[in-house]
């Protein structure tokens, strides 16, 4: 079956038509979904549009991007406006009692990103420390956002060590690709493969090493060539095993079989 290593089905996107777009998924044979969190906030939203999907693996974590918005919301919790460490360290007491309530596949969405001016790496980088350690404390993978700061966030696992997981979205080199596979991770390709034009991400899907590829839609976001103007559904997946074995000149049986082997090994499915 085919496994979907980052998808954010609980997005609003979704909501118009979520039964239709999971039978559309089962249809084109995704069997198995890994939905990654953003925000605390948003957990329960998460673990609700998640509780009757068979296919769905849940991650829990805090998004580079959104770290201010979750600073607030530890301010807000702990009643008072503490400092920076303070507000982070009451967020990863929380994410590690949500945790322990609820079924966990890895810690993520995680990571660093250099695209954006705010947050800046600065700021984002306490927060992903932290996670870091807290992956590394509970014995759980890490599912990685990485754009632009593939080498920062390879610095930052080599300190941590972490068991493993998932560099999403990767557009780095192939010796960070091999750094990557070194320290126990897996790089998640999807939508940006379908375009003629990506030569960098094309050229490191056909020729990484087998072990190195999972494939990710990162749905609703990435929408691929055919469909620009639209969000990223489910079921694109499926054209994606095609490129993939396009790529590589191979059947898109050995891409199944490949990537869900990849997949279960570094998130322990």
């Amino acid at each position: 079956m085919l496994i979907d290593t980052h998808l954010h089905w609980d997005a609003e996107e979704y909501d118009a038509d979520r039964e239709d777009l999971l039978a559309a998924a089962r249809a084109a044979g995704i069997g198995l979904f890994v939905v990654p969190g953003v925000v605390p906030g948003l957990f329960a939203r998460q673990a609700e549009k998640c509780r009757d999907v068979p296919e769905a693996r849940l991650a829990w974590g805090v998004h580079p991007l959104y770290v201010h918005e979750v600073q607030r919301h530890a301010e807000a919790l702990a009643g008072a406006k503490p400092d920076g460490p303070g507000a982070c360290a009451a967020a990863m007491a929380q994410l590690e009692s949500w945790i322990a309530a609820h079924p966990t596949v890895a810690i993520g969405e995680i990571g660093l990103d250099r695209f954006v001016a705010s947050p800046s790496l600065e700021a984002q980088r306490p927060w992903f420390e932290a996670q870091l350690r807290l992956a590394q404390q509970l014995g759980l993978p890490v599912i990685l956002h990485v754009r632009r700061a593939v080498e920062d966030v390879l610095q930052s696992l080599a300190k941590h060590r972490v068991a493993g997981g998932i560099l999403h979205a990767f557009n780095g080199s192939f010796a960070q690709a091999e750094r990557a596979l070194r320290l126990g991770f897996a790089l998640g390709f999807g939508g940006t493969m379908s375009y003629e034009g990506s030569r960098h991400v094309r050229r490191l899907a056909a020729e990484l090493p087998w072990e190195a590829i999972v494939l990710e839609t990162d749905g609703p976001d990435i929408p691929p060539v055919w469909a620009q103007d639209r969000r990223t559904v489910p079921a694109d997946l499926a054209r994606y095993a095609e490129i993939l074995a396009e790529l590589r000149g191979c059947t898109v049986a050995e891409v199944i079989e490949r990537t869900g082997e990849n997949a279960r090994r570094v998130l322990r499915l």
